[in-house]
């Protein structure tokens, strides 16, 4: 089982995307796609008027923006990427966590920062695996946008990287998964102006020491949070890299970050 999630530059240039789907639609096996698109919603709603706010890499989520957001990561996004897959042949399904009551989130409580309608999920239970194991059953592929719901019939914006790790670790008791997360990057870079700086393996130790030095800041910080949970919760391997590598996943020349425990 392959979980990948895309997001960053891939999703609002065409031709990576292009590329990107055509490797990740000759993955053999059972996968699952989640997407972000935080860079084209912020563009639309910069033209309708509502300019983003960020904290810590995490959007701050108000009314407005929640209806941003549902329009297009749940529309324009989701279903761009699913018909471009079935035109490579593979026979998609794009879904919110409402769909199927796939991803059940609660409101994010406020603390020192008022995230708005910003979804946390508290782990695999809240994950309908019998749903997406009945999806794979009929040779789908699920193509996941970054919102959940409450239950209660709102809808969340909940971060991508973490809706990636969540349905990661929720089906590893049953596969073998590997989680990859691609984005414009070749992988964790120990310098961001570096691209040929990569750092081929992170454990937990090594994680510490560069959230201490600075070296990783930032947005990168709650992807590797949702990567280590991940490994603590049964997934078998997490991999950060560009898009262009996923076609070289399963081979000597993968060139990326690959995260492990010890």
């Amino acid at each position: 089982m392959i979980v990948v999630k895309i997001g960053g530059n891939i999703l609002d240039t065409p031709e990576r995307l292009q590329r990107f789907l055509i490797d990740f639609a000759k993955l053999p096996g059972p996968k699952l796609l989640v997407h972000g698109g935080g860079k084209i919603a912020s563009a639309i709603g910069q033209r309708l008027g509502i300019t983003p706010k960020m904290v810590e890499g995490r959007r701050v989520t108000d009314a407005e923006t929640l209806d941003l957001v549902t329009m297009v990561y749940g529309g324009l996004v989701n279903k761009q990427v699913v018909a471009q897959l079935q035109a490579l042949g593979c026979n998609a399904i794009g879904l919110t966590g409402a769909d199927a009551n796939l991803i059940l989130a609660t409101k994010r409580p406020v603390r020192e920062v008022d995230y708005g309608f910003a979804g946390d999920v508290a782990g695999a239970p809240d994950i309908n695996v019998q749903a997406l194991e009945a999806f794979f059953s009929v040779g789908l592929t699920p193509v996941c946008a970054p919102l959940t719901h409450d239950g209660k019939g709102s809808m969340l914006n909940t971060n991508a990287d973490t809706i990636a790790s969540v349905l990661a670790t929720a089906l590893a008791p049953k596969y073998s998964v590997k989680l990859v997360y691609c984005f414009e990057k070749r992988g964790v870079l120990q310098d961001p102006e570096d691209d040929a700086s990569v750092i081929r393996h992170i454990d937990s130790q090594k994680y510490s020491h560069l959230k201490a030095t600075g070296v990783v800041s930032a947005g990168m910080i709650p992807k590797l949070d949702n990567a280590f949970a991940a490994l603590e919760q049964g997934v078998e391997q997490v991999l950060i890299c560009e898009a262009e590598a996923l076609a070289s996943l399963n081979q000597d020349n993968f060139s990326g970050t690959t995260l492990s425990i010890l």
